[in-house]
């Protein structure tokens, strides 16, 4: 007799992170079967409502339709994971059980215990949870939310790969015309340079304000990454890095956030 191996159809606006996600499936659960990949929410309902996979992978934000609201065109139809960037929408209800959620980058371990409820849902021949009161509640609170989450990486082309490099650990942003170079620390706090097909000023508003400053009109960088500010001329100054010999310009316009110099 045939086992019916389970399918699955992931949905997110991204093409590296959808292919990420299919080859990190494939390690912790070979049996699943990715039948659909979608690249925003009405075509991951179209592709369910042919395919009928038994799970469901949906970013939350994706242009269009967002995950949310293709969730809520799935039903009970499907068991649902939501794939996001912001943890802070719904914390609380999916630690509690009702759904499950991935946190980008998603990272094996939490895949992997994903994965084990989902086999016991499938093995126990459960239904998939009723969500529609939860997603009704987690679509308003998107919708409420006016200022979207500080990024948390960012994605850069480092020779031959693409590379997702956490936020916290950049150092500085500065800009080159239409690209951006990103100064950051490697697993063995080295620093690394990569450029960015991103300008700087659409980069800024995503950055945590708390962390990040705007010292000149093409220079970002981390407060945390600062090991002194020095006053130059005309009032205005340099800042000297952690473990790194760039010295970054901060104009006169800026230099009010350093007041204890």
């Amino acid at each position: 007799m045939t086992v019916k191996r389970p399918t699955a159809l992931i949905a997110d606006d991204e093409p590296l992170l959808r292919g990420s996600l299919e080859g990190m499936l494939a390690r912790v659960w070979p049996e699943l079967e990715v039948v659909a990949k979608a690249r925003n929410g009405r075509e991951a309902v179209n592709k369910f409502e042919t395919l009928l996979p038994d799970i469901c992978f949906l970013d939350v934000h994706m242009p269009g339709m967002t995950g949310v609201e293709a969730a809520r065109h799935i039903g009970r139809r499907a068991h649902l994971v939501f794939v996001t960037a912001h943890d802070q929408y719904a914390v609380q209800a999916f630690s509690q059980g009702v759904l499950d959620y991935l946190v980008k980058p998603v990272e094996t371990p939490r895949l992997a215990e994903t994965v084990v409820r989902l086999k016991e849902r499938l093995q126990a021949a459960q239904p998939a949870l009723n969500t529609d009161a939860l997603l009704q509640q987690f679509a308003a609170n998107i919708q409420q939310t006016a200022t979207p989450p500080p990024l948390r990486w960012v994605r850069a082309a480092v020779k031959q790969a693409v590379r997702l490099i956490p936020v916290g650990d950049i150092d500085f942003l500065r800009s080159d015309e239409k690209y951006t170079l990103v100064a950051w620390r490697d697993e063995d706090q080295q620093p690394r340079e990569a450029v960015i097909r991103m300008p700087l000023k659409e980069l800024i508003p995503q950055l945590d304000a708390a962390q990040f400053a705007q010292v000149h009109r093409s220079v970002v960088v981390n407060l945390q990454a600062i090991k002194q500010v020095t006053r130059g001329v005309n009032e205005t100054g340099d800042i000297h890095l952690k473990g790194r010999g760039d010295v970054l310009p901060v104009s006169r316009n800026y230099l009010h956030l350093f007041k204890q110099m």
